[in-house]
């Protein structure tokens, strides 16, 4: 099993060492098209895959602001949701479950399992170390998608080589590597020809932009004359800062006509790669469509949403009763036989609404009003009871 001296710090200046150690790459800049993206597809599809083409076009991708948001705003929503710790016994374990709410490896273990449904895999390298107080941390290190083949079960130090380690072979597999996702080639990917297509539009757009705003100048001169030439040049470098051209006045020169366009052509593909990009991320058109848009539609979005969050939730679970409490234990960070749940998301304006409702025909608990509303409750008023309506509860 192949080491090296890099590490990970603890902030008490201890070094752990990797297990997988990896080299960093220089990202190439170009612009990506579809010619890249097949290209891509075709290496991780290949006899003996790659991963690095598809997971670096994935980072270019994931620049797309809308793209962002959506993918953010799922998220966070999971985030928002308090999670326990189970005792056998089926009791929470207090003091477990806050220790582990504020421990940053929970939200660092999440988004690699979030995001192996979005780029098809993910896998982190956790060790133990000392922090300031002395008290034991956990340190993570995700490792590149890049450099390891799931299918393959590769990883590669430096993903332009052929010198691999089969990491599902090391002792620490498992314990201190802990893979996520099925490896498979990721939701991203049918986002892919759509953010592609948005930042064409937008190029283009923008040149339209240009030419309509500022319109290059165009001066006839004799270009044989380098004087005459030379004076030419100088106007046009002081006059304006559009574009110029200087040609000789025994030349013609004439403008291409194309379709006059305010560029609505390109605002419609790129409204129309939003929408794609809405409805691949969050099964609906959230919060864009201010023309056609109403609230019964964004009601029904918002609902949609929620039933991805909520099945989300329920991988994430999965992910951390069979990967992740088993490696805490086993390191030491956390104690006894847990189970990993989400607490029931509730509607509290419903709840709210119903408790008020209830109110008119019974007494409500004061500690618990308070807790679940964050209403101060000093004392119940006192009122005339009404009439029950007994309909109310069915």
């Amino acid at each position: 099993m192949a080491q090296v001296d890099q590490g990970l710090a603890t902030n008490s200046g201890s070094t752990t060492k990797k297990v997988l150690p990896y080299k960093i790459q220089a990202i190439s800049q170009t612009q990506k098209d579809i010619k890249t993206w097949k290209t891509a597809v075709n290496l991780y599809n290949a006899e003996e895959p790659k991963n690095y083409l598809l997971q670096l076009l994935y980072d270019d991708v994931a620049n797309d602001s809308l793209l962002t948001s959506q993918i953010e705003n799922r998220n966070n929503q999971l985030y928002s949701v308090d999670f326990v710790l189970k005792t056998p016994s089926g009791e929470v374990d207090e003091e477990q479950t806050k220790k582990l709410r504020k421990m940053p490896i929970y939200r660092k273990l999440t988004n690699a399992i979030l995001m192996a449904r979005y780029r098809g895999y993910s896998m982190v390298e956790i060790s133990t170390g000392l922090d300031r107080s002395g008290n034991i941390t956990v340190l993570n290190d995700e490792i590149p998608r890049t450099n390891f083949v799931p299918r393959t079960g590769l990883f590669y130090p430096d993903y332009l080589d052929d010198k691999n380690i089969k990491y599902r072979e090391v002792v620490e597999y498992g314990r201190n590597i802990l893979e996520f996702g099925d490896g498979d080639i990721g939701l991203l990917n049918k986002a892919v020809p759509y953010v592609l297509f948005k930042k064409f539009a937008v190029s283009c757009w923008s040149e339209l932009c240009e030419i309509y705003g500022i319109p290059p100048r165009v001066i006839k001169t004799n270009t044989q004359d380098k004087d005459m030439l030379n004076r030419a040049e100088t106007m046009m470098q002081d006059v304006g800062a559009a574009a110029w051209f200087i040609i000789d006045q025994s030349e013609e020169f004439e403008w291409a006509k194309g379709i006059n366009t305010n560029g609505d052509v390109y605002n419609n593909l790129i409204q129309l790669c939003n929408n794609e990009i809405s409805m691949l991320i969050s099964g609906a058109i959230i919060g864009q469509d201010t023309k056609n848009g109403s609230n019964a539609k964004e009601v029904a979005s918002q609902d949609i949403l929620s039933s991805l969050v909520t099945a989300d939730m329920t991988i994430v679970e999965e992910e951390w009763n069979s990967t992740c409490l088993p490696a805490l234990i086993d390191l030491g960070v956390l104690t006894g036989d847990l189970t990993f749940e989400y607490e029931p998301i509730e509607d509290i304006g419903e709840l709210f609404e119903r408790t008020h409702k209830a109110l008119q025909y019974m007494e409500v608990d004061p500690e618990w009003f308070k807790t679940k509303f964050g209403i101060e409750v000093t004392q119940m008023k006192s009122s005339n009871t009404l009439n029950y309506d007994p309909n109310f509860f069915d």
